[in-house]
């Protein structure tokens, strides 16, 4: 595994992330939003959406990937309905403000759907729902990504990992959050792996002949979560944020790492549920609290030291590297710190 050094708090990270990006030639508006994402993935562990993905945003960037320039539109399509034109912006802040539309859609009338139709990747999507549920709203958000997963039964990859991302407000505490790939583990855990020289589980991927591999390095195809039921779900994913979109789909989505000049063209799907329509805030929040009381004195199995709901361990995670610091590749610290651009 490769030495990790700690870097002491989440705004020194957030400020070295921010200037590479701009280093590179990122909008400063659109640096501060990829940076706020990128660190919220840091600081609560989940490092495969952190700082492992800065040298691969820093190439796109320097590249022409993204488009810096480009003419941001919302279109609102009927009372509660919205497409947001991202014209191949960087991702995290497209993903962001169509995700505030569809909040106000929600707020006007019970229900905001908004559709991304052309961004980049947004990372870890459940900051997204996050920030929705901060303002007191359900929200649901299902992204597209490249073709890096066998179907249930075949042996060329053909969906991409698409995750899925929901959260609920609550009344005391920080929302549930809830973020998955709908693979047995996102491609950025095997970037992770690769950062650490560590070997994956067997369950995670297949090689180039279909064989499962504990080598990082080796993956060609990652495996859906459950077999059938996660082909399943990646298949809803990529109707709701390509084919409904107008947007390309499956096997034909533009790839993450092939072209780092080339437009993405990826589709997103935002939905947003007010619950003063359907009962009230408080009452929901309530309730959520009561739920997670009650499964806090769930009798935990053996093994475990008590039950958990959807994201309490990373906001554990946070609350402890809050403390100690945020553990970060020492190769990627470096390049961080460094005047290197990619």
């Amino acid at each position: 595994m490769s030495e990790q050094l700690v870097i002491s708090n989440s705004s020194e990270l957030r400020r070295l992330f921010k200037e590479k990006l701009m280093l590179n030639g990122m909008p400063e508006a659109y640096a501060d939003r990829a940076a706020d994402v990128l660190v919220w993935a840091d600081e609560r562990g989940i490092h495969s959406h952190g700082s492992v993905r800065m040298q691969y945003y820093s190439e796109r960037c320097a590249k022409g990937g993204f488009n810096n320039e480009p003419e941001l539109k919302f279109e609102k399509t009927g009372p509660s309905t919205g497409v947001y034109h991202g014209d191949n912006a960087v991702g995290h802040y497209v993903a962001y403000e169509a995700m505030e539309e569809a909040v106000n859609l929600a707020k006007e009338s019970g229900i905001g759907a908004v559709g991304v139709s052309e961004m980049s990747h947004s990372g870890a999507i459940g900051y997204f729902v996050q920030k929705a549920a901060e303002q007191g709203m359900v929200a649901l958000s299902v992204c597209q990504s490249d073709p890096m997963v066998v179907p249930f039964g075949g042996s060329d990859p053909y969906f991409g990992t698409n995750p899925i991302a929901f959260a609920a407000p609550r009344k005391n505490d920080t929302p549930i959050v809830f973020d998955m790939a709908t693979t047995v583990q996102a491609w950025g855990k095997i970037l992770d792996a690769r950062s650490k020289n560590k070997d994956i589980p067997d369950t995670w991927a297949v090689d180039s002949d279909g064989n499962p591999t504990t080598d990082p390095y080796a993956v060609n195809a990652l495996l859906p979560v459950a077999g059938p039921k996660g082909y399943g779900l990646m298949m809803i994913v990529d109707i709701l944020a390509g084919s409904l979109l107008g947007l390309n789909h499956g096997k034909h989505v533009t790839s993450m790492y092939k072209d780092l000049s080339e437009y993405r063209r990826l589709g997103q799907f935002h939905l947003v549920i007010n619950p003063d329509f359907f009962s009230s805030r408080e009452a929901m929040e309530e309730k959520m609290d009561t739920m997670v009381d009650e499964l806090h004195d769930n009798k935990p199995a053996t093994g475990f030291d008590q039950v958990y709901y959807p994201g309490e361990l990373m906001e554990a995670t946070k609350a402890e590297y809050e403390k100690s610091g945020i553990p970060i590749p020492k190769d990627i610290l470096e390049y961080l710190k460094s005047d290197t651009p990619y």
